[in-house]
């Protein structure tokens, strides 16, 4: 197996890792302040660079579904998809940043209602929920889609060896694959890929956190339990992935069920029905009406700074997850056309996002704007997020039974999502790996551990969610430029291919 390791690819992260961890428990303030400087260079200054790269992948995933390409089976011409249209579906929602749209489905609605941009367009019952919808769906999932039905040509057409982001290149580098460019490609999907890893992490479990604390009435450091949080989802998605792609799965179709049972739950029994649906109708056509301008507002003259604050920074953190699920996304996929795969991920993919974010959301919008809760005011005089969410369930019938449903159903998230992960990352160890083949337990064992080091580093140098953000927008960057090589790649493959 030794041969067969590249442990450049392995090693070099591994210790960039361990010595990111160092600076980050003993100098905190020092790195955080580092961060933002490079932020500021990267999502201010350049902002622009990673709006357009939204918007024309977005373009080009239309156009592939609808284009002679869209026909294209990934894999043999007669071969049948490996998995259920429910199951397929339940590992594409889960393998990205499903525990994240879940955080922040209950609040985002919040942080903009306090952004005086809102103020600029009108009022928060028009805007607030808008731009919930649009940061999560159709632009953010294209990322994923468009290099999902590259990586899943790669793998099950042309069936390569490489399951690497520079193999996907080679259409486009030739021989330049195997040498230094290859290799700077691979080095920067994986630090990509921990920098996904670490933002993700970092964001949503202090909320587990401050649940604990709620459900058993603890006083402990909400730092101490968030760790013993990733200790423990770390052991869970080790389990679930040294069992392969049926403990996923199996995993996957768990977490939707315990995701739409919370969804139904506060639709139904929460007393905001009426207020979620007219409310989420208005929103998600006010976000189709306004899409172009959404999608290339750059404020030019930093009234607000609002694009810089939120689309480029979340434009950004899909682009570091492109890394992992879009390459899950194609590994499930074989058997289906190009055009089932993008067809069916929006279909998933957003409209499970956009039905959390109208729910969760447009319930405790709908609270605070009838003036049954004051949750504004809460967030403007403390600043804490995770405490308003809890504050929001508290308000919500058979709150303790709602905030055990969220507590297993974000660890499951979690769980789920760094299978995926920590799978693509093994793969990542190997010089060649065939299609059906698994990485060596040890390996898998190995990234498992190594992705939850740089989170804990975040936990205990308590970065702020600036900072998290920091860490995607300057990952993203250089990634941004390989995602549009691996896009070119692939259409010139799929040209050759179609002759």
């Amino acid at each position: 197996m030794k041969k067969r390791i590249d442990w450049l690819i392995t090693l070099l992260p591994f210790g960039s890792i361990l010595v990111l961890c160092l600076l980050f428990m003993i100098f905190p303030t020092r790195a955080n302040e580092i961060l933002s400087r490079i932020r500021f260079f990267f999502g201010d200054t350049l902002g622009s660079y990673y709006l357009v790269i939204g918007l024309v992948i977005f373009v080009l995933s239309i156009f592939l579904a609808c284009s002679k390409y869209g026909k294209i089976v990934l894999g043999k011409q007669d071969e049948k998809p490996k998995y259920s249209f429910l199951s397929w579906g339940a590992m594409m929602f889960t393998c990205g940043l499903a525990a994240d749209i879940l955080f922040y489905s209950f609040a985002e609605w919040i942080m903009y209602a306090s952004d005086p941009h809102i103020a600029e367009l009108g009022s928060i019952q028009e805007w607030a929920g808008v731009f919930p919808i649009f940061h999560w769906s159709f632009i953010p999932w294209s990322f994923y889609l468009v290099l999902a039905v590259a990586f899943g040509f790669m793998l099950h057409v042309r069936q390569r060896d490489r399951q690497k982001y520079s193999e996907a290149c080679r259409p486009a580098l030739g021989r330049h694959t195997d040498g230094i460019p290859g290799r700077i490609i691979d080095l920067l999907a994986v630090f990509a890929l921990i920098a996904g890893t670490a933002t993700t992490f970092s964001v949503a479990t202090p909320l587990m956190a401050s649940a604990i604390n709620h459900l058993f009435h603890l006083n402990m450091d909400t730092r101490t339990v968030t760790i013993v949080i990733l200790i423990i989802t770390c052991m869970i998605y080790t389990y679930s992935l040294l069992h392969g792609f049926k403990g996923i799965s199996v995993l996957a179709n768990l977490c939707i069920i315990l995701f739409f049972s919370l969804l139904a739950y506060v639709l139904l029994f929460c007393g905001e029905t009426k207020y979620i649906i007219e409310t989420g109708l208005s929103s998600l056509g006010k976000m189709i009406q306004n899409f172009p301008e959404l999608s290339t507002y750059t404020d030019p003259q930093r009234t607000t700074s609002f694009p810089q604050n939120w689309t480029i920074y979340y434009w950004a953190y899909w682009m570091v997850w492109c890394v992992a699920a879009p390459f899950f996304i194609g590994n499930i996929s074989k058997g289906r056309t190009v055009r089932q795969t993008i067809c069916g991920g929006y279909l998933f993919g957003v409209g499970s996002t956009i039905l959390s974010f109208i729910i969760l959301g447009n319930y405790s919008m709908g609270m605070q704007l009838s003036g049954k809760a004051a949750f504004l005011a809460i967030y403007q005089e403390t600043g804490n997020l995770y405490e308003l969410i809890i504050s929001m369930i508290r308000s919500m019938p058979l709150s303790s039974l709602v905030l055990v449903l969220l507590l297993i159903t974000m660890v499951a998230f979690y769980a789920t999502s760094f299978d995926s992960i920590a799978l693509i990352a093994s793969c990542y160890s190997y010089r060649k790996l065939n299609t059906n083949e698994q990485p060596h337990k040890l390996i898998q064992l190995m990234w498992c551990i190594l992705l939850i080091l740089l989170p804990i580093a975040f936990v205990f140098s308590e970065s702020s969610m600036s900072n998290l953000q920091s860490v995607s927008i300057i990952a993203a960057f250089p990634i941004g430029i390989v995602i549009l090589l691996i896009v070119y790649s692939f259409l010139k493959d799929a040209k050759e291919y179609t002759k």
